[in-house]
């Protein structure tokens, strides 16, 4: 589930979601949202922001790292 691989990488680069959230410039609901499965298919666009927030690739944040 992707945000499972999205709490992981945010917890390997110890970041809160709200420090997640503006780095990648969305709200910090969303990222609370995608984490708990509450939002379980997130926009394109959303993905790659936080993927590029976390510095990583959306490929490694979809499968898991």
């Amino acid at each position: 589930m992707i945000g499972e691989n999205i709490k992981r990488a945010r917890h390997k680069k110890k970041l809160t979601q709200d420090k997640l959230a503006k780095l990648a410039d969305i709200p910090y609901t969303s990222i609370t949202k995608i984490e708990t499965g509450v939002i379980k298919k997130p926009s394109v666009q959303t993905v790659v922001k936080i993927a590029k927030a976390l510095g990583i690739s959306m490929d490694d944040l979809i499968e898991g790292i």
